[in-house]
């Protein structure tokens, strides 16, 4: 029970911080935001590459890496409901070329398109929130949820043991493996 929990609180985390992004590329860019002259194509790529950092964070998260597979096999309901889920991600990055393609034009209706896709990611998400993660904890076993817990640490610790070992590099320093604190640390043997 507190390894599901534990699962839905990170899942529920990363939910709202992919809401709060899609949400605010939505606002920076709506359409009617714009007053005066309508944005310059440097805008409109700025827009489109904002637009293609928000949908793949929303594409790779946990939930689809993780607790979509298992649900998956679970039963009927739950991969109509994936499959449902796909569409809308699917319609989203329609949406998301066309507005890519309406940005190398300088059309304003990439704008319209960008939008479109913000909608279709905000409701996918809306979605997991009200039926697929309700779906979810009453469907996956309790042993899978351990197993999804176990995979999430590990995707935790590679993530950022990777980004601590180029954060030293960036300053620097000498790779891990390499440092004289481990000198130091090595046990004296008799």
């Amino acid at each position: 029970m507190l390894t599901s929990t534990y699962t839905l609180v990170a899942l529920s985390v990363e939910q709202a911080r992919a809401r709060v992004e899609v949400q605010a590329l939505l606002e920076r860019w709506r359409p009617g935001a714009w007053w005066g002259e309508p944005p310059a194509m440097r805008q409109y790529e700025q827009a489109c590459e904002a637009l293609r950092q928000a949908s793949e964070a929303c594409r790779w998260r946990k939930l689809d890496k993780f607790v979509l597979p298992a649900l998956c096999r679970c039963g009927a309901d739950a991969a109509r409901l994936v499959a449902e889920l796909d569409d809308l991600s699917r319609q989203a990055h329609e949406a998301r070329q066309a507005a890519q393609a309406a940005a190398v034009e300088g059309d304003p209706g990439c704008l319209a398109a960008l939008e479109r896709c913000c909608e279709l990611l905000l409701e996918r998400l809306e979605r997991e929130e009200r039926e697929l993660l309700p779906l979810a904890r009453t469907t996956i076993p309790g042993e899978t949820w351990f197993a999804i817990a176990n995979q999430m640490l590990a995707h935790d610790a590679h993530h950022n043991e990777n980004r601590g070992a180029g954060m030293g590099l960036a300053r620097g320093l000498p790779p891990p493996e390499i440092t004289p604190k481990q000198d130091l640390a090595l046990p004296l043997v008799n």
